[in-house]
């Protein structure tokens, strides 16, 4: 397994993505400092504080069946908070399909892509930031607020790299079932959850289907599909 490590980067997605078209193997890492150019799901700026989170990108080359990209994204959270809890004793929620969160603020982010045959798999840990923007600050955390202490980014990717081969290889060799089942246990948003979507749909969550996408029943007994949006606790 292979780390680049970069002072200030555009993207580690950038970066990954170019390395895996150069035929980089699986576990190929990029890691980085500060990103100048960072971002998240739909493109959406990733804040990147220089020398405060841990950002990076892993190049992903399993044998994933064509359908659990999804999946994918579930099995890399619960890879997060599997890291997080062993390096630091904080215990984490996940929120569909990509946040993972410390109460009900974020503190950390999942972005999966395609690049050719292998799956980029782009991390963004918030450690120790001392504070956010003022857009930021009601809805982002870091493990340091949240513990009241500074963390070692570095134990945290020593950790995390394992946790991601080992969570991606179940996926890869045991198929769909236990990671959806490990995703629903380790989420409060999963199933009885009252929440909104994009403020467009309100309803109380039923699960995961088997494709990894979230369940909504609506006030009218309706089961909706949630394939993509933000889903958010309703006010």
């Amino acid at each position: 397994m292979s780390i680049y490590r970069f002072k200030t980067i555009d993207s580690t997605m950038f970066e990954a993505s170019r390395m895996a078209d150069a035929g980089a193997p699986s576990g190929t890492t990029v890691v980085a400092e500060e990103q100048t150019a960072g971002y998240g799901r739909y493109g959406r700026p990733w804040h990147s504080e220089p020398e405060a989170g841990l950002y990076l990108s892993v190049i992903l080359r399993f044998p994933f069946a064509p359908d659990t990209l999804p999946i994918v994204t579930l099995a890399l959270g619960l890879a997060v908070v599997e890291a997080i809890g062993a390096t630091t004793g904080i215990v984490c929620d996940l929120r569909w399909p990509n946040d993972v969160l410390v109460g009900n603020r974020k503190c950390a982010g999942i972005l999966t892509q395609l690049e050719g045959a292998a799956v980029i798999a782009g991390i963004g840990i918030n450690v120790n930031h001392a504070a956010f923007p003022p857009d930021l600050t009601d809805v982002a955390t870091s493990l340091r607020i949240a513990s009241g202490r500074p963390h070692s980014r570095e134990d945290l990717l020593q950790a995390l790299l394992p946790a991601v081969d080992s969570c991606c290889g179940l996926l890869a060799g045991e198929g769909k079932e236990p990671i959806l089942d490990m995703f629903t246990n380790a989420s409060s948003y999963v199933r009885g959850r009252r929440v909104c979507i994009d403020d467009k749909l309100e309803g109380i969550t039923a699960g995961l289907n088997e494709s990894g996408f979230l369940l909504l029943r609506d006030d009218t007994g309706k089961q909706h599909t949630i394939l993509a949006g933000g889903v958010r606790p309703c006010a």
